[in-house]
């Protein structure tokens, strides 16, 4: 539900300063990163010095993919619209975090997952729509490499939270990959921070989208990841598309037709079909 408030307020930035997709991405990070970094330093201590090296390997590449798929996003915006990219973007990233979670992390492939996984799909296609006249569009092949490459970058990143998850605090995953990630975007953002002129409407946005969006809202993800499969967090974080719309109905009096608002009750049959199946003591196996 966090992560839907993001497309609010970067809206609200882009028509408000000269800040560009990059730049946004790094404050993003940057700003999250001292916040989680004495968080890290209260509930793990000195333990950040006990882990692993190769845990510290992943969870780098976790921050510079949690970079590259904003990127690749953000990209694919430009060249096939907002619309496209983000249906693209979420329908694929659940069922490659699904199949995926099933090879590499050994994890079951019940039932109530691919009927909750079915419903998430449908919802989210009839929440967002099927755009007119994306096919006409320009490079429409890159958008959709971008779109899927996101998809992708963001299902590594899901099933690398989940792998560690369990001998390393969320919080010091979060912490590292945090700081990688925003090393990782400076380069392509330092020119654009440096020029673009500042409001103080405008600060109080990126501040409000490092600390909770970002630090709050990864820092829970990445936590959930303890007690539930991957394929179950990837498909639960598809109600991000449902809080954008509320959102955008209630802030820019969008109007929710009623596709939408079957998309909307899919995406909540989802989440109540995944509740049940990871409550039930016998899941059922395909």
């Amino acid at each position: 539900m966090l992560w839907g408030t993001v497309g609010i307020a970067t809206q609200t930035i882009y028509q408000q300063s000269e800040l560009d997709a990059f730049s946004v991405g790094f404050y993003r990070l940057a700003f999250a990163f001292p916040v989680v970094a004495l968080l890290c330093w209260k509930f793990v201590g000195k333990g950040v010095f006990q882990v692993r090296g190769r845990h510290y390997w992943q969870m780098a590449l976790i921050g510079a993919l949690l970079a590259i798929y904003q990127v690749c996003y953000f990209a694919a915006v430009g060249y096939i619209g907002v619309a496209f990219a983000t249906l693209i973007t979420l329908c694929t990233a659940p069922v490659v975090v699904s199949l995926a979670s099933v090879v590499f992390l050994k994890e079951a492939l019940t039932r109530s997952i691919i009927k909750a996984l079915l419903c998430a799909l449908a919802g989210t296609a009839l929440l967002v729509g099927f755009p007119e006249g994306a096919a006409a569009q320009n490079n429409l092949l890159l958008g959709i490499s971008l779109s899927l490459g996101s998809a992708v970058g963001y299902a590594i990143v899901a099933m690398l939270g989940r792998s560690i998850a369990t001998e390393c605090h969320p919080i010091h995953s979060t912490t590292v990959s945090f700081g990688v990630g925003a090393i990782f975007l400076f380069p392509m953002a330092a020119a654009n921070c440096f020029s673009a002129q500042y409001t103080l409407e405008t600060l109080s946005l990126l501040l409000y989208i490092g600390l909770f969006p970002t630090a709050v809202a990864y820092t829970l993800f990445f936590l959930g990841m303890r007690n539930v499969r991957a394929s179950t967090a990837s498909i639960l974080t598809m109600i991000e598309p449902l809080t954008a719309t509320i959102l955008a109905w209630f802030i820019f009096d969008e109007r929710l037709a009623v596709s939408g608002i079957a998309g909307a009750l899919l995406l909540l049959l989802a989440i109540f079909v995944l509740y049940r199946g990871e409550s039930s003591p016998n899941r059922e196996l395909l």
